[in-house]
């Protein structure tokens, strides 16, 4: 298989290839440009330039950045390789990027490399179906999505990263779900129809998530509308006719701003004649059936004989 980047230096030269890199080249590009390798060893015991990985090299003595990392993986991982999981994620703008995490990189099954630190290798043998159209190589969106699923020691893991991902607009649960057919056995594969169903009806984070599942349909409440746009702003979940809305953040705010902003528009919900709830991440995951209870109240004033039911023996819901 050719490497994806003999085009560019055909086109562009070794110099304009080490630029596009990051200044990071390998040996074999180095030979392919016609440099000889007494050449190359000279510039490592000069020590002006220094080795990433057996055989790729960075070419100046400084620290190394993780964009230097990214390349680097890839030229160790030889010509049919691609960035995979949380790396291809975050390439594709699908998360935000981490310079923390290793870098994950896939290959044909039938392919080994030695392991090398901060560089997690995985091998495929759809390896090739898998790969977007891009340069340098990377797995779809989709995929990259199903990658970080296998490897999510919980499923609220998992759920984090498919809302985080299509909330950036780059994937569609759609294109996950049509992707997820492709897979044969995948960790917490079984419980992603639901997620990604949810998350297709408007649900943009974890705590939407949870809150759809815990709070409505664990007690058979009414689906509230989500991302409902007035004001120039979304409601999370909205329930028309009863007039409520429910606001749901997993974050905690100490900025002085965000918690103005947080009272205006609960202000403005009540000159609408609406009733605002709101909610955070440990009254969903703690104390659900309570949550349930408050959003029951105030739909059975509009439908007060509006169906429930409890989801255990001990819950409050009535």
């Amino acid at each position: 298989m050719e490497w994806w980047w003999h085009r560019h230096l055909a086109d562009k030269g070794i110099q304009e290839l080490i630029r596009s890199q990051h200044l990071v080249v390998s040996r074999v590009q180095l030979l392919s440009a016609g440099w000889t390798s007494d050449r190359i060893r000279q510039r490592i015991r000069s020590r002006r330039w220094q080795t990433v990985h057996p055989g790729v090299y960075s070419t100046h003595n400084g620290p190394i950045g993780y964009d230097e990392r990214l390349i680097a993986a890839l030229l160790h991982a030889g010509p049919d390789a691609a960035w995979s999981h949380y790396t291809a994620a975050e390439q594709l703008g699908l998360l935000k990027p981490s310079p923390d995490r290793p870098v994950h990189v896939a290959i044909p099954d039938h392919r080994t490399i030695v392991r090398r630190p901060g560089l997690v290798i995985h091998r495929d043998s759809h390896w090739a179906d898998r790969l977007a159209r891009a340069t340098p190589p990377r797995r779809t969106a989709a995929h990259a999505v199903l990658d970080i699923v296998g490897i999510a020691q919980t499923l609220d893991e998992a759920a984090a990263v498919i809302a985080d991902a299509c909330q950036s607009g780059r994937v569609h649960p759609t294109a996950i779900a049509a992707a997820l057919t492709t897979r044969g056995r995948l960790r917490h594969g079984r419980s992603l129809r639901p997620i990604l169903a949810d998350v297709a009806a408007g649900s943009h984070s974890l705590l939407e998530l949870r809150y759809h599942r815990d709070v409505e349909r664990r007690h058979g409440l009414p689906t509230g509308h989500r991302q409902r746009a007035i004001d120039r702003e979304f409601t999370d979940v909205h329930y028309d006719p009863f007039g409520l809305n429910v606001e749901l953040d997993g974050r905690l705010h100490l900025i002085p701003q965000q918690r103005w902003r947080d009272l205006d528009r609960d202000n403005r919900a009540t000159l609408r004649a609406e009733t605002t709830l709101r909610y955070g991440w440990l009254d969903i995951t703690t104390r659900p059936c309570t949550a349930a209870v408050q959003v029951l109240k105030i739909l059975r004033r509009t439908i007060p004989d509006l169906p429930a039911h409890p989801c255990s023996s001990t819950c409050p819901v009535r």
